[in-house]
């Protein structure tokens, strides 16, 4: 019986250690669905590779959280098991191996109505939030939610090419900001990174570009070439920035 209580107590701080290092990836500028999802795989040690795993690692705090958290996760997969074992080796009775197993069924259930519940979901993560404002300085932003990642926003990195339409070009020139696009930095090789560089900024071939605005804006900019093509374009993704400040206006006026 004392090894079922065991296991159940061991799978309870093993969902609260996955949420607390849920919302502390969260602080650190992560979506909550891409946080969460990254906490199981770390604490599972499903090791899921992909871009974002990637740029997790490259992140300092990030790279903390979820290293803790996989060396955290195999002790307590390990010890989880070896109480699962114990709760139906040790009992010397038949009555006391089903009281083991109602116990874990019982515990199971209650921790998953738990985990379902909105209202636990939501005490628990003001309780954690608070805890980790006070004990740590994670940044408490989410990048995700505050440029609207989700509404076809995107950021992305990308290099200039030789051919590019931006290559050999001024910001003032490109004029980036009449279709919605901004610039948040340059990194050129052997030189280092420019933040949020003014419009007498010149970009070069090689040049990585961090930008921000419209996933289909971005995407037109990266396939222009230096011809016709590329200024009208140009003027086709001003003209749509400029019907959807209308409708914006339109839509602050009415409230």
């Amino acid at each position: 019986m004392i090894a079922a209580v065991s296991l159940f107590l061991i799978v309870t701080l093993s969902v609260l250690i996955t949420k607390i290092a849920t919302i502390a990836l969260v602080h650190t500028g992560l979506s909550s669905e891409s946080a969460k999802f990254q906490a199981r795989s770390a604490y599972t040690g499903a090791g899921l590779s992909t871009q974002e795993t990637e740029n997790i690692m490259n992140h300092p705090v990030r790279r903390k959280i979820i290293y803790n958290l996989m060396l955290i996760g195999n002790a307590g997969i390990v010890t989880a098991m070896s109480s699962l074992i114990l709760t139906f080796v040790l009992p010397e009775s038949n009555a006391s191996r089903l009281y083991g197993f109602l116990i874990i069924v019982a515990g199971m259930i209650l921790l998953w109505l738990g985990i379902r519940s909105a209202w636990v979901d939501r005490g628990l993560s003001r309780i954690i939030n608070k805890m980790l404002k006070k004990y740590t300085d994670l940044e408490i932003n989410d990048y995700a939610a505050v440029l609207h990642l989700k509404d076809n926003y995107k950021i992305i990195e990308a290099q200039v090419d030789d051919d590019g339409w931006m290559c050999h070009r001024t910001l003032q020139e490109l004029d980036l900001r009449e279709e919605g696009i901004t610039i948040l930095g340059v990194e050129r090789e052997n030189v280092g990174y420019f933040g949020s560089p003014s419009g007498n900024f010149k970009m070069l071939p090689h040049d990585k570009v961090t930008i921000y605005g419209k996933a289909e804006g971005i995407k037109s900019i990266y396939s222009r070439k230096k011809d016709h093509y590329a200024q009208s374009e140009h003027q086709k993704f001003v003209e749509k920035e400029e019907k959807r400040l209308a409708t914006d206006e339109q839509k602050i006026k009415k409230s």
